[in-house]
């Protein structure tokens, strides 16, 4: 099994990756499928969409992120500007240009479908587009499935396997689980970091690959750093106000001071995780990690790392990323990192896992150690529902990611206090994830159906 670091970290447009970034990269993906067809003029793309892309999709941003795709705009180049220009030009165009010079017509109005009553049984993120000719006649058509943190599956790719797993010549540790990635690591008396660099240098150039992978924590640092300089009200009509920048503010002006008490370590993480997701939540540019609901959790981890922790050094970036990663490819091949599939626990509490093991690595912790510290974090996550109220990943998606960033350096920490020897190993606690998802009533899976986004009405 080979889930590449740049799978689980892919810079990514707020709010939502699998409700934004998703129905964007499949727009994209049904256009490159539709450039052939002849003749396109005369013919109409008519989109619908299912689950909890229909329930919450305008709080998350959904309809505007599939038309944006439809127009062009991919997650890595996103501008917020621009997108909004093109938007209004579409409203009254009515039409897309796949290819220059050909036109498809696309009414925002009329053609994009918000399908509330059917439910699709593979995923709950569905979304089809079909391109209908004159006579509303079907040229071509496919459904797509968001399966969590930018990741866009067909029908046909989805029942081949949610994420087939690459040959076992591909790369020289081809982990499929956290047993296997300590056996390997034993017999070859190599890191978790060290045995997935080799894995992504197997397929990329070493240079290359470490340019890269030091470009994905520059944009997570800069998303932190825009989070703390920014004031104001959250889109979406919940009048949530922006707080990192006051709370950063507040704990800058007392550093130092001999009466600030231990725990303002809290803060310091809560600020740094709570300014990803406000900018998240403002559609700006995040990291997945491994989602955007729960970017904020692994980059606060990082900052307070190099901040706060003495004797840091920021050459352990790359590998906190890399045993990030490594964990993260467990838990989405294993089990899941939808919160439409299996509720926040996929979301935040993988980001916990991840950002723990990270920690811990960068502490100097073994590998037992760290996969002890990834367990404790995901367990004490386990069943966390995923209940976004009006749809918006802001209440409780951004104070969730302060805590998530919490638990994650308690779990790296009581890790370091043991010699790595526990109870439930992470296999059997990412086994239990799955489950629990998968017997969560789906009101508690982002469809803002049940929970905290029913109990407070006057929202």
């Amino acid at each position: 099994m080979f889930v590449s670091v740049f799978d689980v970290f892919k810079v990514s447009v707020g709010p939502s990756s699998s409700h934004t970034m998703g129905p964007m990269l499949a727009a994209a993906r049904f256009l490159d499928t539709i450039r052939a067809v002849e003749p396109l003029e005369g013919t109409r793309l008519q989109i619908t969409l299912y689950g909890s892309l229909a329930f919450t999709g305008v709080g998350h941003g959904t309809n505007a992120a599939v038309l944006a795709g439809c127009l062009g705009f991919e997650p890595e180049t996103y501008d917020r500007g621009k997108v909004e220009t093109a938007l209004a030009e579409l409203a009254t165009r009515r039409t897309i240009e796949p290819a220059p010079g050909r036109t498809i017509a696309l009414d925002p109005e009329a053609d994009l479908i918000i399908d509330r009553k059917t439910r699709l049984e593979t995923h709950p993120n569905g979304m089809r587009f079909a391109l209908l000719d004159a006579g509303k006649k079907i040229v071509a058509e496919e459904t797509y499935f968001s399966i969590g943190g930018g990741f866009v599956k067909t029908l046909a790719e989805i029942e081949a396997g949610d994420m087939p797993a690459t040959p076992a010549d591909d790369v020289p540790f081809p982990f499929a689980n956290a047993d296997q990635m300590l056996e390997m690591g034993a017999a070859a008396n190599l890191s978790i970091a060290e045995m997935k660099r080799r894995n992504e240098c197997a397929r990329l150039d070493g240079e290359a690959f470490s340019e890269r992978l030091i470009g994905i924590w520059d944009v997570m640092d800069a998303c932190i750093t825009r989070g703390l300089d920014a004031t104001g009200e959250l889109p979406g009509g919940l009048k949530v106000k922006r707080r990192a920048r006051a709370i950063f503010e507040n704990l800058s002006g007392k550093a130092g001071a001999n009466d600030m008490p231990l725990h303002s370590a809290i803060d310091w993480l809560s600020a740094y995780a709570m300014a990803v997701n406000e900018e998240n939540a403002a559609g700006g540019q995040v990291v997945t990690a491994p989602t955007n609901g729960a970017a904020g959790v692994f980059p606060a981890v990082l900052r307070y790392y190099i901040s706060h922790v003495p004797g840091a050094t920021r050459e352990k970036i790359p590998e906190m990323l890399l045993v990030g990663a490594a964990i993260g490819g467990l838990i989405k091949y294993n089990a899941s990192i939808s919160g439409a599939e299996v509720g926040c626990q996929g979301e935040v509490g993988s980001a916990s896992a991840m950002a723990a093991a990270a920690l811990c690595s960068a502490l100097g912790g073994t590998n037992a150690q760290i996969e002890n510290a990834a367990e404790i974090a995901l367990e004490h996550h386990l069943g966390m529902t995923c209940d976004p109220i009006k749809g918006l990943v802001q209440v409780p998606c951004i104070e969730r990611n302060g805590l998530g960033a919490v638990k994650a350096v308690a779990a790296a920490s009581l890790a370091m206090q043991g010699d790595g020897s526990h109870i439930v190993p992470l296999d059997a606690c990412i086994e239990t994830m799955r489950q629990t998802g998968k017997d969560m009533d789906e009101r508690y899976k982002e469809t803002s159906l049940g929970g905290l986004s029913v109990a407070v009405p006057d929202c």
